[in-house]
């Protein structure tokens, strides 16, 4: 495959492209899609330790942003996050959790078309009690009704919860279920057993719903606190899992399965990159030379465990040749990617990448826009 040369327009908080994000020094969540329904992506910040815990950057015009609030409170947010339409107005609503001091999850109410910068969405509780920290939540119909269930992770109490959204989701907390009780992170979906429902990928773990049980099979044990992410990469019509250990340092690999996937002997993993990988919180499918395939992007945090430690993080795009073989291009160095996110931005149909620091000199955001499409380079691998 030849080696493509990305270009990219950097905007930055930091230059006065951007506006600098409200709140605190810990960023802790970043999600990205369609708020107020005009068909450009808006971005979402979440922050522990001031307030607010929790904006919206408007994208008002191409290019132009504004930050409205979410949450004016200072909520400890842990990392995660997710967009729904929770109380079917058509709009995305937001779920996130309290970190290792908070033992709440909630949802906000998109107030779409009544916005303003200062007013806050209301919020709504779907969790309390029962231990602190929420690492991760995903939606998705996981038992086949048709209906969109939320899956939580709750690190203090040791468990991997589900909860369907209930017929009034604003009366109070959410009946909720124990699929797992162990240590974890991580959460993706993806059929698994090509059975046309969702199965849950989490803690290097997936799950599968059957006649009111929840089953799981063990991919892979030194992938317990991954980011991850599924699709067919190689054409065969069978679901491939990425992990990559998003808060310590290790492999980023594609496992496969051959035969049975409920027999954790079937599945098989292969190294990506061939080196270590520093932190790699984020973790993103995305079409990046737009030819079709599923390609990916990985990057490194780079303050991870002792201030400034990993000063050189690296973000890679790993192009997928469709045959379940990626050429893997460094694009970016020297940035804390934590809960980076891949999204078109700028509606070029091209993707962006959407960089939020963890605490590295935050408060902080950064985009790097591709400004056209990624040129092939002489050198070939």
């Amino acid at each position: 495959m030849s080696v493509p040369t990305f270009r990219w327009k950097h905007l930055s908080s930091a230059k006065g492209d951007l506006p600098v994000p409200p709140g605190s020094d810990q960023q802790t969540l970043c999600l990205v899609g369609d708020i107020d329904w005009d068909g450009r992506m808006d971005i979402l910040i979440g922050c522990r330790n001031a307030p607010p815990a929790l904006v919206w950057y408007r994208q008002e015009t191409r290019g132009k942003w504004g930050v409205y609030l979410v949450e004016a409170d200072a909520i400890p947010l842990e990392a995660g996050g997710a967009l729904a339409d929770i109380d079917g107005d058509g709009d995305l609503d937001i779920v996130a959790g309290g970190d290792y001091r908070h033992d709440a999850v909630y949802w906000w109410e998109n107030p779409y078309p009544h916005y303003a910068p200062d007013k806050p969405w209301k919020r709504h509780l779907i969790k309390t009690g029962q231990g602190t920290q929420h690492h991760d939540q995903i939606f998705g119909d996981f038992d086949g009704d048709g209906k969109l269930e939320l899956v939580f992770w709750n690190q203090g109490a040791g468990k991997l919860f589900w909860a369907p959204i209930p017929k009034e989701p604003r009366a109070g907390e959410w009946q909720r279920y124990v699929v797992f009780e162990g240590a974890g992170e991580g959460l993706a979906k993806a059929d698994i057993d090509g059975d046309g429902r969702d199965e849950i990928l989490a803690g290097g773990r997936w799950f599968d719903y059957e006649k009111g049980n929840w089953t799981h099979v063990l991919i892979d044990p030194a992938q317990s606190h991954p980011r991850i992410v599924a699709a067919d990469f190689d054409g065969d019509r069978r679901v491939e899992v990425v992990m990559v250990p998003g808060d310590a340092n290790g492999r980023l690999m594609l496992y496969r399965f051959q035969g049975d996937p409920r027999r954790s002997e079937n599945w098989h993993g292969e190294d990506l990159l061939k080196t270590e990988v520093i932190h790699g919180h984020t973790l993103e499918v995305a079409d990046f030379n737009r030819d079709g395939r599923p390609d990916l992007f990985c990057a490194e945090m780079r303050c991870c465990t002792a201030g400034d430690d990993n000063p050189q993080a690296r973000a890679w795009v790993l192009l997928n040749n469709g045959r379940g073989g990626f050429t893997p291009v460094e694009v970016l160095r020297g940035h804390d990617w934590h809960e980076g996110r891949v999204a078109d931005i700028d509606g070029d149909g091209y993707p962006d990448l959407i960089c939020k620091p963890y605490n590295w000199q935050t408060p902080r955001l950064d985009i790097w826009l591709m400004s056209n499409q990624p040129t092939e380079a002489s050198r070939r691998k």
